[in-house]
């Protein structure tokens, strides 16, 4: 203490300094809250898909695309997450308390299971339509990264919504997810790449029918937060 004290002279720097730290640990808590979502869902589409007699709607290489690239550039920007609103009033956290506490992991869930219907309806939904697997795949292939993406966004705040934050406020978010976007659009339109990772072309409809199913784990985690909220007000 009398070291800081001597160094800077105002305690307005103490304050400051416990903001910063507050602030890295929200990101690293959206990072790990991310990215767990992401692979649980991942993982539950395969399981579950297998259990129900399904064929296997995602291969190998789409997955380890998924977690190298796709995935990657949304979960660095997280780290580069300004402040919420609020950061300051929230009461300091127990020294012994884990990094992934009881409502992050009522969250995960939420939303690992409603990425796994969204892909899920996606791939079953072509599957019957037209019967070919590989249309089937990239369906499901495409609304994973198109809700993982959605789902970066949703991650920003535990409790705020995205459109209360700035949806565009995180410049790095932006950045990162055109960049994942713009991969996954090269993996399906440029011929080469497409016999390597088993996808297909897909039309400009058919990108209606991605979007809807992609979107729902997004309005999923809104209402959450929104609930959330709602249960904050009331107990204080």
């Amino acid at each position: 203490t009398a070291d800081m004290i001597l160094t800077d002279d105002n305690f307005a720097s103490i304050v400051a300094a416990v903001e910063e730290g507050r602030v890295i640990y929200s990101n690293i808590r959206k990072f790990v809250f991310f990215l767990l979502s992401c692979n649980i869902a991942e993982i539950l589409i395969i399981f579950t898909a297998m259990l129900i007699g399904l064929p296997v709607p995602l291969e190998p290489i789409q997955l380890l695309w998924l977690n190298l690239l796709t995935d990657a550039f949304p979960a660095l920007a997280l780290g580069m997450e300004k402040r919420e609103p609020d950061i300051m009033d929230v009461p300091p956290r127990k020294p012994d308390e884990p990094i992934m506490d009881h409502r992050m992991k009522v969250q995960i869930a939420v939303q690992s299971v409603f990425m796994t219907i969204s892909v899920l309806g996606s791939f079953i939904f072509e599957l019957n339509y037209s019967g070919d697997l590989t249309r089937a795949r990239t369906f499901a292939f495409v609304t994973l990264i198109f809700s993982e993406l959605l789902r970066a966004y949703t991650s920003r705040s535990e409790t705020h919504s995205v459109f209360s934050i700035g949806l565009f406020s995180n410049k790095y978010m932006v950045g990162g997810t055109f960049v994942s976007f713009l991969l996954m659009l090269v993996v399906i339109y440029v011929p080469y790449l497409r016999t390597v990772f088993g996808t297909t072309y897909l039309t400009f409809f058919e990108w209606d029918l991605i979007v809807g199913f992609g979107v729902l784990p997004f309005i999923a985690a809104e209402v959450s937060k929104f609930f959330l909220r709602r249960k904050n007000k009331t107990a204080s």
